[in-house]
């Protein structure tokens, strides 16, 4: 059995699911500029950063814009994002990782998130999970997006743990990627032919317990 003593999870599609905020928001943004805009482009942008997504927006559509366009861009979309996250409550947690986060600390395994997100913080405490956290890393404390492992590698040393020690709960492939490179033990949340590239997979939480994720391993 594996040494597990942390859990670090991503947070859109495993914590909360706000996907749809930011397709509604990217597609506002890609309308604006003339680039069509669909839901399969908003699954490629799953776990990559802001800036990266804009660029993949730009790319699609043959644009070239200077650095402060592109600051002006993302806030812009940001703003979108906001005026819709803004409305998460507790109860918009994904069914079943509330209670794995209490199992987690009453066995005294921490729990970190590992997002690209910069709104991570914000989304937590509306989800009134903040506190349930011992570290927190996020979009505004990395410079390298998945599937660079940079995110989980900081997670790891927050907690003063290895990679092996901490076990990756992810839905993106990207993230998945980033968790092989960076040598830790991962499970994805979402479709298997999807996140092949994982440990085990699960649809969500809600019909495992802690040992049975940890015997998945």
């Amino acid at each position: 059995m594996r040494d597990i003593r942390a859990c670090i999870f991503d947070l859109d599609g495993v914590i909360v699911d706000t996907a749809s905020h930011h397709f509604v928001a990217w597609r506002q943004l890609a309308d604006e500029l003339g680039v069509p805009f669909s839901i399969e482009d908003n699954e490629a942008l799953k776990g990559v950063s802001r800036l990266d997504s804009l660029e993949y927006i730009l790319h699609k559509g043959g644009l070239v814009l200077d650095p402060s366009t592109k600051v002006r861009l993302m806030e812009r979309k940001n703003t979108h994002y906001l005026k819709l996250a803004g409305k998460t409550t507790p109860t918009d947690a994904l069914p079943g990782v509330v209670e794995l986060m209490d199992t987690l600390k009453a066995q005294g395994v921490k729990v970190a998130l590992g997002s690209s997100s910069k709104n991570a913080e914000m989304i937590l405490t509306q989800l009134n999970l903040i506190d349930r956290f011992d570290a927190l890393v996020d979009g505004n404390h990395i410079t390298l997006s998945k599937p660079d492992p940079e995110v989980f590698v900081s997670g790891a040393k927050a907690l003063g743990l290895a990679p092996e020690q901490c076990l990756v709960f992810e839905d993106a492939q990207s993230g998945i990627d980033a968790a092989n490179v960076g040598g830790f033990p991962v499970i994805g949340i979402g479709s298997p032919e999807v996140l092949s590239k994982a440990v085990a997979v699960i649809a969500g939480f809600e019909d495992y317990t802690w040992e049975d994720i940890i015997a998945l391993l």
